[in-house]
């Protein structure tokens, strides 16, 4: 939907833009289970609150770990076949849509533009049209800012023109018409020159446009389209070099690789990037060598840590189904409702700690301060600790959530129709 006015409009059958919108499904599915599961845990059990039937199957010596057993054995099932639907069916959709917007850059380049706004479409170039056409490529009024030479601002404005690919796609050919180029010395502020042109040709490299070729064969698969058994062997593969490089280091400088460092070991990935390394004697090794293998360590730590991070993250997100069970089930005997609204209500302020704790487990893990199984399982570790607890007070005592002490926090507006739609039911 955020691209979709860039998308509608543009030429582009109804069915591309549809098999757009169904694979890009494929990785909101991934996060839409692990939410449908605490929405439906919440409102199953506020309907059997709300009806006195956990009541009745306290006073028979049912505990509430006995009905949590059936759901928590079907979150176990739906866990696994997440974890498979990540492994096995996310990667070659994302790959999918990936050659898909290929294709679509490949049919319409123009799509990149948005009329009236400077677009940065290649390094050192911004560039506006006023309008763009449905069913070519050709452009009206453009304007292009060209700040790739720094001592030289140039400005180029044209009528006319047009944008397409090079036959074999590594290129971007725009052809301007009736238009005039604009160049200023930023030193000698002085000279300043116009040159009027009826026909001008500017050539760009295709890589502006994220532009990949579109089969599938040929398109270089991401961190997002692989799967784990991939993604493990290129993290073994990226650790062996990591060794290889600490090893010449300390055959060549005869000491360990933390005494080198000066810190203890472990070694952190920090420690790596901002060490100040002792004078050398040794002849075999000069300082920028070994500042040289730093870098090269902390690159390779840097990409098996983006790998581990996805790895992680297709099994902490199924996961979410088991902890949410924890945290909807007790909540939704407090609640006593079995509404949608009361349980997409209480499961949105839950689900949105938990992405926020994903989105952030995942940056801390990238800039390496801290590890990718801790940031990707701490939202799991974190609610886990708080649904067991609710759970565990829930088992024991007789609670429940005080609706009343909440309308405070409601707008005076909004209570008083709220309440007058109680009397009304």
């Amino acid at each position: 939907m955020k691209y979709l006015d860039q998308l509608a409009g543009k030429g582009l059958s109804a069915s591309i833009i549809a098999e757009l919108i169904i694979l890009n499904l494929a990785w909101m599915f991934v996060l839409a289970v692990p939410m449908s599961v605490l929405i439906a845990t919440l409102m199953t059990f506020g309907d059997l609150a709300s009806t006195n039937q956990v009541t009745a199957m306290r006073s028979s010596g049912m505990s509430l770990y006995k009905m949590i057993a059936p759901v928590l054995i079907s979150s176990i099932v739906i866990c696994i076949l997440l974890i498979i639907f990540n492994n096995d069916v996310l990667p070659d959709a994302n790959l999918r849509t990936k050659v898909l917007q290929t294709d679509i850059s490949r049919k319409k380049p123009t799509l990149t533009l948005v009329p009236g706004m400077f677009v940065q479409l290649v390094q050192g170039r911004s560039i506006l049209v006023k309008k763009t056409f449905e069913h070519s490529n050709d452009l009206e009024e453009i304007t292009i800012i060209d700040y790739s030479k720094p001592l030289m601002a140039t400005t180029i404005t044209a009528h006319k023109g047009s944008i397409a690919y090079s036959k074999d796609y590594l290129k971007l050919i725009m052809d301007l018409y009736d238009g005039e180029i604009h160049q200023m010395n930023q030193i000698l502020k002085n000279q300043y020159r116009i040159i009027r042109f009826k026909k001008h040709r500017i050539i760009m490299e295709a890589e502006g446009f994220n532009f990949q070729r579109s089969r599938e064969t040929d398109v270089a698969r991401g961190d997002r389209e692989m799967d784990i058994q991939t993604m493990q062997l290129i993290v073994d593969s990226v650790r062996r070099m990591q060794i290889e490089s600490e090893k010449i280091i300390e055959s060549k400088t005869g000491k360990k690789f933390a005494e080198i460092l000066n810190v203890k070991a472990p070694i952190e990935p920090s420690e790596i990037y901002t060490a100040s390394l002792p004078e050398i004697s040794n002849k075999k090794i000069s300082l920028n060598e070994i500042r040289m293998h730093l870098y090269n360590i902390n690159h390779y730590e840097r990409e098996a840590r983006k790998y581990l991070v996805e790895i992680h993250k297709k099994f902490s997100i199924p996961f979410a189904c088991i902890v949410f069970v924890f945290i909807g089930a007790p909540l939704g005997i407090m609640s006593r409702r079995g509404t949608f609204g009361t349980g997409a209500t209480l499961s949105v302020g839950f689900f949105f700690i938990y992405w926020a704790c994903l989105i952030a487990g995942e940056k801390l893990s990238d800039r390496l301060y801290i590890q990718p199984w801790l940031g990707m399982w701490s939202a799991n570790i974190i609610l886990g600790i708080l649904g067991g607890y609710l759970t565990y007070r829930v088992a024991k005592e007789n609670l429940a959530i005080n609706w009343t002490a909440l309308e405070k926090f409601i707008p005076k507006k909004w209570r008083s129709e709220s309440n007058l739609i109680k009397q009304n039911q």
